[in-house]
C-alpha cells in the first residue's frame, strides 16, 4: 500500500472513530416487544431513573463507561406514557425526546408503545375530523380565555338535524388543549367513528378553571386551599353555562336540548362535571366524571384513606353540589369511574354510592386497575362516548 492510500486508509478510519464516538443518544427507543430503553447521557450523576407513568415506582438506570444512563422497561401495554428522568432526585424532562406532554405546571416527555393492531388513539389512515381553536374574552372571569373544538368528518354547519355535543373538561394543571395534545380525544373520536362506535358529535373542550388563582400558590387541592378549589369549581358552572354554551351554539351547528348534550371531564373537570351537570339535567342529560376530584364545604379532604372522613361528611357535601336532587328530572346517564390505586378512591366510591341513591336516572361507575393517569382517562372517553345520546 503506498503512502497515499495509507493516508487516505488512516484518515476514512479517524473519522468513523471520531463519528462512532460522537453517535446521538437514543431515547426513548422503543422495540418491537413493547419494552422500552431509556438513556440519559451525565457523566457526573450519582443516580438516575425513570418515572414513568402509571408505574408503581421509579425505574433505576445504570451507568456505562461511556457515561451514558440506561434503562429497560418490561413490555408495556399500547399507550402514551407520561415520563420524567429522576437525576440525583431532581425531575428534569428528556432532552433526547422531542416529544412534550403540555403540562401549566410541570410539562413531561412523553413514549408511545404501538401494538400489533391500532389503538384508538393512534394515528391511522381513516377520515379525520378537523380541530378549533376558538379565543374569546369571558366577561364573568375577567381574563381572555379559549377553547378548542373537535368537529367529526364530513361536518355540515347546514345540517338540519343539529349535531350532539360532548362538552369535555381538562383536569387540575391541564390546559383547554390538554385533552388534544395529551389524551387524542380527536383520533379517538375519529377511530369510533370510523368503527360505527358513536355517532357524529361535536366535541367543544374548553379552560375549566374557573379562576385562574387555582393555578396560583394558593390554588389546588390541599386541605388548607379547598376555599380556592370551591369557588373556582362554582365560578366555573356559571361560566360553562353564560358563556361557553352561547359562544359554541352561536357558532357550531349543535344541539341545544339536554337529550343531545353531554358533560364529562377527567380530575378537577370530573368534579366540575358533577358540580355543574348533575345539578342542571335540564341542560345536560348524560355526564361523565372519570376519577372526580370533588370538592364542597362539608368535604374537608381529598385523597382520604377509608375511615378517616365519616361518611356524613361525604353525604353532606354530595348534597350541598346536587341540592335538587330529589326533585329535578332525571339524568339519562350518571357515569363514574375511578382507579382502583387512585388516591381519590374512597370518595368516588361514595359518590358513585350516594348517586345511586339519591339521583334519579341511569346511574353507572366502573373501576379499573390504576393510578390518577391519563392511561385510564383515554379508556374512559372510549368507555362512555359509545354510549352518549343513544335514547
Amino acid at each position: 500500500m503506498n503512502r497515499m492510500k495509507l493516508c487516505s486508509f488512516v484518515a476514512v478510519f479517524a473519522v468513523l472513530a471520531l463519528q462512532a464516538q460522537s453517535a446521538p443518544v437514543v431515547s426513548p427507543e422503543v422495540h418491537a416487544d413493547g419494552s422500552v430503553t431509556f438513556r440519559y447521557e451525565d457523566p457526573a450523576a450519582k443516580s438516575v431513573a425513570v418515572y414513568l407513568e402509571n408505574q408503581a415506582t421509579t425505574m433505576p438506570m445504570h451507568k456505562g463507561s461511556d457515561g451514558v444512563w440506561t434503562g429497560d422497561t418490561q413490555p408495556l401495554t399500547p399507550e402514551y406514557y407520561g415520563y420524567l428522568m429522576v437525576v440525583d432526585g431532581r425531575r428534569v424532562m428528556d432532552s433526547r425526546d422531542p416529544d412534550v406532554r403540555p403540562n401549566l405546571r410541570a410539562s413531561s416527555s412523553v413514549v408511545h408503545v404501538t401494538g400489533a393492531m391500532p389503538m384508538p388513539w393512534d394515528l391511522t389512515d381513516i377520515p379525520h375530523g378537523e380541530t378549533h381553536h376558538v379565543l374569546y374574552e369571558s366577561k364573568l372571569a375577567h381574563d381572555d380565555r379559549d377553547l378548542y373544538v373537535y368537529t367529526p368528518p364530513g361536518y355540515d354547519p347546514n345540517r338540519k338535524q343539529p349535531y350532539p355535543v360532548l362538552y369535555l373538561l381538562h383536569g387540575y394543571t391541564d390546559g383547554a388543549v390538554g385533552w388534544l395534545e395529551v389524551g387524542k380525544a380527536n383520533l379517538m373520536m375519529d377511530s369510533m367513528l370510523a368503527q360505527g362506535k358513536v355517532q357524529p358529535m361535536v366535541v367543544v373542550m374548553p379552560r375549566a378553571y374557573g379562576t385562574m388563582q387555582m393555578m396560583g400558590p394558593e390554588g389546588g387541592y390541599l386541605p388548607q386551599r379547598y376555599g380556592v378549589a370551591i369557588d373556582s369549581q362554582r365560578k366555573f358552572t356559571d361560566q360553562m353555562l353564560q358563556e361557553v354554551l352561547p359562544l359554541a351554539e352561536a357558532r357550531y351547528n349543535i344541539a341545544h336540548d339536554a337529550a343531545h348534550r353531554a358533560l364529562a371531564g377527567l380530575s378537577m373537570g370530573g368534579g366540575h362535571s358533577i358540580a355543574t351537570g348533575v345539578s342542571h339535567p335540564e341542560v345536560f342529560g348524560y355526564v361523565g366524571a372519570f376519577s372526580p376530584a370533588i370538592v364542597a364545604p362539608s368535604i374537608t379532604r381529598v385523597g382520604a384513606k377509608p375511615g378517616e372522613l365519616a361518611d356524613a361528611a361525604y353525604a353532606a357535601g354530595f348534597a350541598e353540589l346536587v341540592p335538587h336532587a330529589a326533585t329535578q328530572p332525571a339524568l339519562r346517564l350518571l357515569w363514574t369511574s375511578c382507579g382502583t390505586e387512585d388516591s381519590l378512591i374512597s370518595e368516588d366510591r361514595a359518590f358513585a354510592a350516594w348517586a345511586k341513591a339519591n339521583v334519579k336516572g341511569n346511574v353507572m361507575t366502573r373501576e379499573t386497575p390504576g393510578a390518577h393517569f391519563w392511561v385510564l382517562w383515554r379508556d374512559d372517553l372510549v368507555a362512555v362516548a359509545p354510549l352518549l345520546f343513544t335514547k
